[in-house]
């Protein structure tokens, strides 16, 4: 009898003993999860700011009728920077094609480029793109100051800039629909703002 008042014994300190350990570590997972807060487009200082009112500019599109840019659009408009040797941009067609599906009713995605109109349009080819808006434009990369890519501008319907930044992967383009959502320049600077 004493055997079992032992083992009895014995799994109670063991049971306390991992319901502690258990306890620790999640509160671990919790403060690792702080430290490496949901991480949002990588935003650049250069060029016009968010609220800023984007530069009215009518723009050829190689996929059709030519783009306006500026006042009064049709919808909010995801101005995506590509490039046909860019492999990041490659890996983010599908996750643009998903968007597109799942926001169109309030959004249009136009991608956007320069250089050589021959090599983008076999980029349109290769990678089936004809039914995207495509602009080639040094004017509009210039104008958004785009130094890396692959590189989004979110606009709302009166062509202000509401999010934008280096776009990796799909959290990171998701992150400039919550900061237009949440009226925020960007997830940083309202994770900045709540954790000061």
């Amino acid at each position: 009898m004493t055997a079992v008042y032992f083992a009895l014994g014995f799994l109670f300190v063991a049971v306390m003993a991992l319901t502690v350990a258990f306890l620790v570590l999640a509160r671990q997972i919790g403060v690792l999860f702080e430290r490496i807060a949901p991480m949002g487009a990588l935003v650049n200082d250069s060029g016009p700011r968010v609220g800023d009112v984007t530069p009215s500019l009518a723009l050829d599109n190689l996929n059709g009728q030519s783009i306006q840019l500026g006042t009064h659009l049709e919808k909010a408009m995801l101005v995506f920077f590509v490039s046909p040797t860019c492999p990041v941009c490659k890996k983010m067609l599908p996750v643009l094609r998903s968007v597109r599906a799942s926001e169109g009713g309030w959004l249009n995605v136009v991608l956007a480029s320069d250089g050589e109109r021959a090599q983008h349009e076999r980029f349109i080819d290769r990678m089936d793109l004809a039914d995207f808006p495509y602009v080639l434009s040094t004017e509009l990369g210039l104008g958004f100051r785009v130094s890396r890519l692959p590189f989004a501008v979110l606009l709302d319907e009166n062509g202000v800039i509401r999010a934008k930044g280096l776009v990796n992967n799909r959290e990171q383009l998701e992150s400039l629909f919550n900061a237009m959502e949440m009226g925020v320049g960007s997830i940083q600077g309202y994770l900045e703002r709540t954790h000061a």
